[in-house]
C-alpha cells in the first residue's frame, strides 16, 4: 500500500512538473522576445500616453517621442551622482547600438520640472548626447508620465534651492507598436544593455 501511495505521489509530481514545463514553454512560445528579456517582468502594464515639453518649449506626445526604439529614464539634472552615471551608461549603449546598425533614442524625463526648464534641458542634452530627447512640463504632466511608467519620485525637504529628489532609477526599453519591452537596473553595464536591446530589435525584424 505504501508503495502504491508513493507511486501515485511520484506520478502526481511528475504530471505537475510536466504541466508546468508545458505552460512555461507555451507562454514563451507566444513571446517573440522571451530569449531577450533580462528577467521576469512584473507589475502590470508600463508606459502609456503622456504630453510633455521638449527643449524647444513645444508640447510633444509619447507617440512623437517614441516613434523609434527608445531607452526612457526618469531623473533630474541636479542629481549629484546616480542620474549622471545612469545616463552616461544609456547613451554609451546607444552609441554601441548605432555602431551595430540600430537606431535607438535616449530619452530623459525630468522629475524636477521646477528647476529643469526647457532651457536647462537644452543645455543638458547638448552636453550629453546629440540624439538625447530631454523632456519637462508642468508638475501635473510629469506626475502623469511618472505614473504611466510606475515610477516614484519625491522631493526632499530643504530650506534652499539645493534640494534632492528621491526617484526610481530604472531604464525602460520602449518599442514602436509593442510599447514596454523590458527594464534595466543600474548594475547593468552599457555593453550588456546594448546586447539585450539588440536582441529585441533583431527579434522585431524577424517578426516583421
Amino acid at each position: 500500500m505504501t508503495k502504491l501511495y508513493a507511486g501515485v505521489a511520484v506520478g502526481a509530481v511528475s504530471a505537475f512538473l510536466g504541466a508546468s514545463a508545458y505552460y512555461i514553454w507555451s507562454v514563451q512560445g507566444d513571446d517573440a522576445f522571451a530569449k531577450c528579456r533580462s528577467g521576469q517582468v512584473a507589475g502590470g502594464d508600463i508606459g502609456g500616453p503622456f504630453t510633455l515639453v521638449n527643449t524647444d518649449g513645444q508640447q510633444v506626445t509619447d507617440a512623437e517621442v517614441l516613434a523609434k526604439p527608445a531607452l526612457v529614464y526618469f531623473g533630474y539634472t541636479f542629481c549629484p551622482d546616480v542620474c549622471p552615471m545612469d545616463m552616461a551608461r544609456n547613451v554609451e549603449a546607444v552609441d554601441i547600438l548605432e555602431e551595430r546598425g540600430f537606431d535607438v533614442t535616449p530619452v530623459f524625463i525630468t522629475i524636477d520640472p521646477e528647476r529643469d526648464t526647457s532651457e536647462v534641458l537644452a543645455e543638458y542634452a547638448q552636453n550629453l548626447h546629440p540624439k538625447l530627447v530631454a523632456l519637462t512640463g508642468s508638475l501635473d504632466q510629469v506626475k502623469a508620465a511618472s505614473m504611466a511608467y510606475k515610477t516614484f519620485f519625491q522631493k526632499q525637504p530643504s530650506e534652499d534651492e539645493f534640494y534632492l529628489v528621491d526617484h526610481t532609477t530604472m531604464t525602460y526599453l520602449m518599442l514602436p507598436g509593442t510599447g514596454f519591452a523590458d527594464f534595466y537596473r543600474r548594475e547593468v553595464m552599457a555593453d550588456q544593455m546594448a546586447e539585450q536591446v539588440a536582441c529585441f530589435l533583431t527579434a522585431t525584424e524577424d517578426v516583421m
